[in-house]
């Protein structure tokens, strides 16, 4: 690959990222290098963009397991577009929504009752007598339930 340049430590210093985050994003499948006639990593320089992407999921709560999956939905897993990061970023707007909704209802229901099945507190009895909710599902079903 005549155009994959970057040295492993340019790459690392221009991300911000350590090298050996770099060795464990090319593990992950995340992005990829060449080696030289040295033998020494070389990478496109492209790959700062896949690893701000890697970076900005990260910071928002995507999984790498995620951020890998988009990825291999890329043709010849080319480094991401701006047509390509639209669509990325609009499917885990949609998945981050879902986040947030329930750590919402997290937050609501923190105190109280959370249709556990426990029957420990004193609120349960009002929201899950009987334990009811057991029938629903098992652990948090309240907190589990969509809105």
């Amino acid at each position: 690959m005549t155009d994959a340049t970057w040295s492993v430590g340019r790459v690392a210093k221009r991300c911000g990222v350590k090298v050996s985050t770099l060795h464990f994003y090319e593990q992950k499948g995340l992005i990829k290098s060449w080696r030289n006639d040295g033998n020494q990593r070389r990478y496109k320089p492209e790959v700062l963009r896949r690893i701000s992407v890697i970076k900005a999921a990260q910071k928002v709560g995507i999984s790498l397991e995620e951020v890998k999956q988009a990825f291999l939905s890329l043709p010849d897993s080319r480094t991401p577009t701006v047509e390509d990061w639209q669509l990325l970023s609009t499917n885990w707007q949609k998945m981050l929504d879902a986040r947030i909704a329930y750590l919402q209802r997290l937050r609501d229901y923190l105190t109280g009752c959370i249709g556990c099945g426990c029957l420990s507190m004193s609120k349960c009895p009002l929201y899950n007598p009987d334990d009811v909710l057991g029938a629903e599902g098992t652990g948090p079903v309240i907190l589990e339930q969509t809105e």
